[in-house]
Order: C-alpha cells, then sequence, then structure tokens
C-alpha cells in the first residue's frame, strides 16, 4: 500500500472487504470479547476489547499507513494517545522541551500531572534554533512540537529541530492535528513518533472523539501499547469505525479547508479591523517559506488579532453566524473560539498565555463567499 498515492492509501489502506460477506465497508466489531480455540489460542490475537478489537486495527493500519509509520495505536481521545506515548517513554527525572504555543491540554498534562510524577518540562521558542541547542540538556529526553501550532499558527522546521534534537540523544514528537498528514508527514522529515487528536481533521465531522500515537520505527511501539492496554484509554469499536470513515475523505476536505482559508486570510489582512493574521499561507507570516517547504498546503486553521482589543475579540466571537461559537476544530462546519478563556484557558498567566485580542477560526467547507460575508457582518455588529 505504501506505493500508492495519499488519497488512495486514505481510502484503501486497512480496508479489506469483509471475508465472509464481501461488504465492502469492514463492518463494525462491537463485541467486547472473543472466543478461544482452546485457553490462550486467540483467533488473530484477539483476546478482548481493551486488548484489541478488529475494528480498531484497521484504524491503527490506516494511520500507520498515512503518516508512512511502521505502526500505529488508536486511543479515546488526543490526550489519552498524549499520555500513554509519555508515560511509555519517559520516567522520573527526564525533561521535555515543550514549543512554546500549544494546545492548553498538553501543557496542562505535563505540568500538572506528569509533573508530581518526576517529569520536568521547558517551553521554548523552537523556531529559533540556537534557543533550542541551549535549552536542551542531558536529561531532555523528548522535544515536542506543534507545526503549525495552537492558536498562533508558529512555524517549526521539524527536519532540523530532528537533526539538533537527535545529536543530543532527544526524540522528536510532532502534534500533527492541525497539518494532519495529507498536508504534512513528520516522519519522513525525521520526527520519530506523531500524535493526533483524531477528534478533529481525520474524524472530520465533529461526530467522535479520539486520538492516535504513529509510529516512526518499531523502538517504542511495545512500550505505549503496554501504557494502551494496562490503562485501558482505548477507542470504542464505533468511533475507530467513525474515524476511518472520515479519513477516506481527508485529502479532498484538507484541500477545501485550505483554499477557504487561504481566501479569509488574505481578506482578513486586507481589514483595518484585524492587527494580526495568523496564517502561515500569508507571504508576511515569517514561517511562510519554511511551511511551503515541508507542506504541501497551509491548512484550515488561522487566529486573528483584533486591532480594538480583548473586548471587540470576544464580541466578535459571539457576533457570527456561520461561524458557530464553540471548541474543538477540524469538521467540515466552521468554527469560531476565544482561546484565552476557552481552549487555553488552562495556560493564562503562565508564558504560552494567548494574547487577550486573539480569537481562532476553524474554518469549514461551506462556500467562502458566504463565509467572508458572515465575518463582515461580525465586524459590523461589534461596530455598531
Amino acid at each position: 500500500m505504501s506505493e500508492h498515492a495519499f488519497a488512495t492509501r486514505a481510502i484503501h489502506a486497512g480496508q479489506a472487504p469483509d471475508p465472509t460477506t464481501g461488504a465492502i465497508i469492514p463492518p463494525i466489531y462491537q463485541s467486547s470479547t472473543h472466543v478461544q480455540d482452546g485457553i490462550g489460542g486467540f483467533r488473530d490475537g484477539y483476546e478482548y476489547n481493551r486488548a484489541g478489537n478488529p475494528t480498531r486495527s484497521s484504524l491503527e493500519t490506516q494511520l500507520a499507513a498515512l503518516e508512512g509509520g511502521v505502526d500505529a495505536l488508536s486511543f479515546a481521545s488526543g490526550l489519552a494517545a498524549e499520555d500513554a506515548l509519555l508515560r511509555g517513554i519517559l520516567k522520573p527525572g527526564d525533561h521535555v522541551l515543550l514549543g512554546n504555543d500549544v494546545y492548553g491540554g498538553t501543557y496542562r498534562l505535563l505540568t500538572r500531572v506528569l509533573a508530581p510524577w518526576g517529569i520536568e518540562t521547558t517551553t521554548v521558542e523552537l523556531s529559533d534554533i540556537d534557543v533550542l541547542r541551549a535549552a536542551i540538556r542531558p536529561e531532555t529526553r523528548i522535544v515536542w512540537l506543534e507545526t503549525p501550532s495552537n492558536p498562533l499558527l508558529k512555524i517549526v522546521d521539524i527536519a532540523l529541530i530532528a537533526e539538533v534534537a537527535h545529536a543530543a540523544g532527544a526524540l522528536v514528537v510532532v502534534d500533527n492535528t492541525f497539518a494532519s498528514p495529507a498536508l504534512q508527514q513528520p516522519l519522513g522529515l525525521g520526527a520519530d513518533l506523531v500524535v493526533h487528536s483524531t477528534t478533529k481533521y481525520l474524524g472530520g465531522h465533529s461526530d467522535v472523539l479520539g486520538g492516535a500515537v504513529v509510529f516512526g520505527d518499531d523502538r517504542f511501539v511495545e512500550q505505549v501499547k503496554f501504557q494502551q492496554f494496562a490503562v485501558g484509554a482505548v477507542s470504542a469499536p464505533l468511533d475507530a469505525w467513525l474515524t476511518t470513515r472520515g479519513i477516506k475523505t481527508l485529502a479532498v476536505r484538507m484541500h477545501q479547508h485550505s483554499e477557504n482559508a487561504q481566501a479569509i486570510a488574505e481578506w482578513a489582512a486586507s481589514r483595518p479591523e484585524f492587527a494580526q493574521v495568523y496564517y502561515p499561507g500569508l507571504a508576511a507570516h515569517p514561517g511562510h517559506a519554511v511551511a511551503g517547504r515541508q507542506m504541501i498546503g497551509f491548512g484550515g486553521m488561522l487566529s486573528l488579532g483584533l486591532a480594538a482589543g480583548a473586548d471587540a475579540a470576544r464580541a466578535f466571537a459571539e457576533s457570527t453566524e456561520l461561524f458557530q461559537l464553540a471548541e474543538s476544530l477540524g469538521g467540515v462546519e466552521s468554527l469560531i473560539g476565544y482561546p484565552p478563556e476557552m481552549t487555553h484557558a488552562s495556560v493564562r498567566g503562565t508564558e504560552l498565555a494567548v494574547p487577550e485580542n486573539v480569537v481562532r477560526l476553524s474554518v469549514g467547507i461551506e462556500d467562502v463567499a458566504d463565509l467572508i460575508a458572515d465575518l463582515e457582518q461580525g465586524l459590523a455588529r461589534i461596530a455598531r
């Protein structure tokens, strides 16, 4: 399957027709347990749903194929995936270097859940390679990054970071949720592991919760798989099936998300109401050149800084209609959020705090003229 193009792999990897009936869509194996052919005689390795499920296995095969990995594991949420990865690899006394613009839940997991266990975390500006070099310690085990980052759409050079981190004996983990493997494949750029909230672009329809870890090689597969089994935060069969269904249209969806977001970013850049437009598809974005090298599209996420400040940002987030006020991202419908009090409330008062004038847009695949008209009427409302 690896020889096929991305869109083909998204539809066919792990998706063989049902051998019993010939059903073109593999079934949902809802069973919680599997009959054994004698004690320890597992059929195709299946014994109990927490340990393994055929529907989940299909999704994991699909995920590995999309990211160019050797294996993948599917979890109940993106944070469950991150937790299993970190607990599977780290030990007390280890150090994590974290990008200084990341999802608030990742920061909370590291600094409030894993810190008492003896894990130290330092946030750093990863786009400055000299800053990264200076921040790496002998006990640094992981360099964790998002690119594009959440919510300020920072871009970092994955290949360069991997070179520096590996020279120091550290691993590189990339949260690829914003880009999706349709636009960026970090393992091919030197990253060791990739994580996803499959709730977002991979599922793509705002109807399923999930997460994933994809492995560039087999060094950590068993360690993380043990965490998955022992702790049990696995994706349910229906959730795995819904994610698989969403992935089949990922390539065409990401094309439209990116096209719409580019048009909105260019419109916003012409409006005096916005002091900042955070979108790597704009030539003025500091990471534009790097994004152009390591991505095949600039994605559907962008953030806007309201020139009038925090009150205007909050009012604007509450004034749109097609852009609906909600957390999450990556669905076919457009969403707007106010990160300082929504997705990133957990980093308020820290070095990761989001500017108070910022709103975040998850640009859907609706007609882009309608979306721009909605943003225009939102601006008109707050100007009254």
